[in-house]
């Protein structure tokens, strides 16, 4: 069975009296113990760690990340904004969008990074910005992830410029004098490390292109073990042969390319726990009867086990001292048949037991691997469950606050009553 990870079982107790469940718990420790790991991936000509700030945007880890000396990539006008809010300065900032925001004028001025992930885009920026620099995010016509919803590159992703457009984008840039200073590519979230690896060997082949190229920025998220049988990808191990492609570059070329890196997931999956409590203990009859926990968190707080078939350790902490082991489906609060926590992996249509501590009504349930695109990516408000508190648990074992619980009159406020 799984066990907890960054926290301990009488720190989560206390975490749920104090600020009740569901609640997202963040370890500060393992937020900093990954924050380190990526700085600390290998390199030639220097490094920026670009926290992909799409797999939680909560305030608290926005400073704490910025403090550790990573910059932010924001995949929206708005997540723009929310950077800003937090103290990030706009030069640290990173813009790659499907949508331009409205206001992207003004987000220039103040000194954000754009990168454009159309030709669309790239000619609107050259019609408001001629003679100016910018990136470019191409799609290098391959791609990767943990399923085939996290692929974000090859033919059948909509991210990115298409590798084999190169000369257009040259023919705009040339059109209204724009320097292309940065490559963008992008393959998946959850990517294995030898498509990793090829793809920057494929988006190198485009700086050798494009001569104005200081920086490349090589995206995916890397794969992060949540399970026990899961692997996580070592970066010393996929960033050695990257540093020597970029060494090899400036030997031939004697162009030293910085490089960017953006990771959400690597960061932030292990490092936060989502506390919820047994509400209700149901069993079916018959041959394929199954008992079923019943928690009062569920896809209105995390999504993934419903939208990918992600498996997620669970691990019940009883309140009372108890004996043995049972096989159970977890189930969120939703009424919604999709609501379940123990899906079979890779087929979402399938369900697959748990085997865990036997549990009783009013138990803590503890669900592991919560801090990547959970709270930041729900079925928010969904039956007008409010959205889940946030805490953070520093390395000294103080609990912090970090996001309140909302409320119904918060759910409802910007409803218009015109009858």
């Amino acid at each position: 069975m799984e066990t907890l990870r960054n926290i301990t079982t009488q720190q989560s107790q206390n975490a749920r009296e104090a600020y009740g469940t569901p609640l997202y718990l963040y370890s500060a420790d393992a937020l900093e113990t990954q924050a380190r790991r990526t700085l600390a991936f290998p390199n030639a000509f220097g490094l920026t760690v670009r926290y992909a700030m799409k797999a939680s945007p909560n305030a608290a880890i926005l400073k704490r990340f910025t403090s550790l000396g990573l910059h932010i990539d924001a995949s929206s006008g708005w997540e723009v904004r929310r950077a800003l809010k937090a103290g990030v300065p706009a030069g640290n900032i990173s813009l790659s969008t499907q949508q331009m925001p409205e206001d992207f004028g003004e987000l220039h001025a103040a000194g954000i990074r754009f990168n454009a992930c159309s030709l669309a885009q790239l000619k609107r920026f050259g019609q408001l910005f001629p003679g100016q620099l910018c990136g470019v995010r191409f799609n290098p016509g391959l791609g990767s992830g943990g399923t085939g919803k996290t692929n974000v590159g090859g033919p059948h992703s909509s991210f990115g410029i298409w590798h084999e457009w190169a000369d257009e984008v040259e023919a705009i840039a040339q059109a209204n004098n724009l320097t292309i200073e940065r490559i963008h590519t992008h393959i998946g979230s959850g990517s294995d490390p030898a498509v990793w690896e090829r793809v920057s060997h494929l988006s190198l082949a485009l700086v050798r292109r494009f001569t104005d190229v200081k920086t490349l920025n090589l995206g995916g998220g890397f794969k992060v073990g949540r399970m026990d049988f899961e692997k996580s990808t070592d970066l010393q191990v996929v960033g050695e042969p990257v540093k020597e492609a970029f060494v090899a570059l400036a030997e031939e070329t004697g162009r030293k390319i910085h490089l960017e890196i953006e990771p959400g997931t690597f960061l932030l999956a292990n490092a936060c726990s989502l506390l919820t409590t047994v509400q209700d203990i149901v069993a079916t009859g018959g041959l394929d009867g199954r008992q079923f926990l019943k928690l009062d968190g569920g896809m209105t707080e995390i999504l993934r086990p419903s939208l990918y078939a992600a498996q997620h350790p669970i691990i019940i902490s009883p309140n009372e001292p108890t004996e043995g082991t049972a096989d159970y489906l977890v189930v969120g609060h939703c009424c919604e048949s999709g609501d379940v926590l123990t899906v079979g992996a890779d087929d979402p249509e399938s369900l697959q037991p748990r085997t865990l501590t036997k549990a009783a009504i009013g138990d803590l349930c503890v669900i592991e691997g919560a801090g990547a695109y959970c709270s930041s990516m729900s079925a928010k408000n969904y039956n007008s469950f409010p959205e889940a508190a946030e805490a953070l648990l520093e390395k000294d074992g103080t609990l912090r606050l970090i996001r309140r619980r909302q409320t119904l009159e918060q759910i409802l406020q910007n409803e218009v009553d015109e009858v």
